[in-house]
C-alpha cells in the first residue's frame, strides 16, 4: 500500500501525521510526505525517517489580491509537479493546512481516493473544499460534522498523539520523579503548568506575569511555564518579584511527557494538538483560546471540552491577572472538581486515534 500524507504548516499538524505514519508503516505501507519547503514538516519528517517531497506553496487568501493569485498559481504548479507520485498512490491523506492543497487537487484529477483529517471544530478552508471529493473526513471534535456539507462521511477518530505522551498514564509515578528533577520542582508543592504553544502566547505570558504576585503567598503551589522562545524575558522579571513562589520558565519544553505527568492543572491555548495531549494524560485545564485563530476555531474547540466538564474557558479578550489567578486558585482549592475534570478529559480522549486512522486509511485504500 502506497500512502501520501500531505499538508503541515505547524507542528500541531505534523506530529499527529507522524504518529499515523508509524502505524501505517507497521501495517506494511510505504509512506511519503508532501509539504511546504518552508514549514516545520521539512525538518520534522526527515528527522523521523520518512520520505519527504517539498513543494513551494503560499498561504491561502480570503480576499482577491495579488497574494491570492500567487497562492492559486503555486497550488496549480504544485499539483502538476506531484501528479505522477499521486497517481501511483493508493490513497492521499490530507492533514490540513494550505500545504495539503496541491496533493489533494492532484488526487482529485488522478482519481486517487482521499482521506481528510480535520483537527479543529471549524474546518479549515482547504479541507472544507476538499471534503467534496473525499471518501471520508476523520474528525477530532463532535461539532465538526455540522460544519461540513450534508452527505460527507465523517468518522470521529480523535487526534493522534506521540507515543511518549500516550505512555504517561501508565508511567506517571516514575515520570513525576523525573520531572521534578529535570525542572527543579518541589515535591511538596502541586504544579500548575502553563502552555502557550510552540511559538508562545505573548498576551497570556503578560497576564501570567501580572498574576504571579497574587499567587506568591501560596506555599502549596508552583508553576512550570513554556513561554515560547521569544517571550522568556516577559516572565523573568515577574518571577524575580514573586517572592518565594517557585516558577520555572522555559522558552520551549522538549519533554512534554514530563510536563504533562507532573501537572495538577494546565493553563493552555486551545489548539487541537494541545487538547489531545491534555486529554490523553487526563490533565484538567483552563483553556484560553487564541483569539486570532482562523474563524475563531480555538474557542469552538475549547467550548466542546467545557461542555463535557473537562475544562473551563477564559477568553483572551477579557483575561486579567486577577481573573487568571482566581481561576487557578479556585481549581487548585477544589480537588474534587479537578478529579472530575480529569475523568472527563479521559472520557473525551481517543488514545487509539492513530490506530483508528490507520484502519480508516487502509479501508479507503483497499476500496
Amino acid at each position: 500500500m502506497k500512502v501520501i500524507i500531505a499538508g503541515g504548516g505547524t507542528a500541531g499538524h505534523v506530529f499527529p501525521a507522524l504518529a499515523l505514519a508509524e502505524r501505517l508503516t507497521a501495517r506494511g505501507a510505504r509512506v511519503t510526505f508532501v509539504g511546504s519547503s518552508e514549514g516545520p514538516e521539512a525538518r520534522l519528517v526527515p528527522e523521523a525517517g520518512h520520505a519527504f517531497r517539498a513543494l513551494r506553496v503560499a498561504p491561502a487568501q480570503t480576499r482577491i489580491s495579488l497574494g491570492a493569485v500567487k497562492a492559486l498559481w503555486r497550488t496549480l504548479v504544485g499539483a502538476r509537479e506531484i501528479r505522477p507520485l499521486v497517481t501511483e498512490a493508493d490513497v492521499v491523506v490530507g492533514i490540513g493546512g494550505y500545504a495539503s492543497a496541491p496533493a489533494l487537487l492532484a488526487a482529485r484529477r488522478a482519481g486517487t481516493p482521499i482521506v481528510l483529517i480535520e483537527q479543529n471544530s471549524v474546518p479549515g478552508a482547504v479541507n472544507k473544499i476538499a471534503s467534496r471529493w473525499a471518501a471520508v473526513v476523520a474528525v477530532v471534535f463532535d461539532g465538526t460534522a455540522a460544519r461540513l456539507r450534508p452527505g460527507v462521511r465523517v468518522e470521529r477518530t480523535g487526534n493522534p498523539v506521540r507515543p511518549e505522551i500516550l505512555a504517561v498514564g501508565a508511567a506517571r509515578a516514575q515520570l513525576v520523579i523525573e520531572a521534578r528533577a529535570a525542572f527543579g520542582l518541589d515535591a511538596a508543592r502541586r504544579t500548575v503548568a502553563v502552555f502557550g504553544g510552540s511559538q508562545g502566547a505573548l498576551h497570556l505570558d503578560e497576564v501570567l506575569a501580572g498574576a504571579l504576585p497574587l499567587l506568591r503567598d501560596r506555599a502549596d503551589i508552583q508553576l512550570l511555564v513554556a513561554t515560547g522562545p521569544a517571550h522568556v524575558g516577559v516572565l523573568q522579571p515577574a518571577v524575580a518579584d514573586a517572592g518565594g513562589l517557585p516558577a520555572r520558565v522555559y522558552g520551549f519544553i522538549e519533554r512534554m511527557d514530563l510536563a504533562l505527568a507532573v501537572a495538577d492543572l494546565a493553563v493552555s491555548r486551545a489548539g487541537s494538538g494541545h487538547i489531545a495531549e491534555l486529554a490523553a494524560c487526563g490533565v484538567p485545564a483552563i483553556l484560553v483560546p487564541y483569539p486570532h485563530a482562523t474563524e475563531n476555531h480555538q474557542e469552538a474547540n475549547a467550548r466542546e471540552l467545557e461542555r463535557t466538564g473537562a475544562a473551563t474557558v477564559l477568553l483572551d479578550a477579557g483575561l486579567s491577572p486577577e481573573g487568571l489567578a482566581a481561576g487557578i486558585l479556585r481549581l487548585m482549592d477544589d480537588d474534587g472538581a479537578r478529579a472530575g475534570m480529569a475523568r472527563a478529559m479521559q472520557t473525551w480522549a481517543r488514545p487509539d486515534a492513530a490506530e483508528r486512522l490507520a484502519a480508516l486509511v487502509t479501508e479507503v485504500a483497499g476500496s
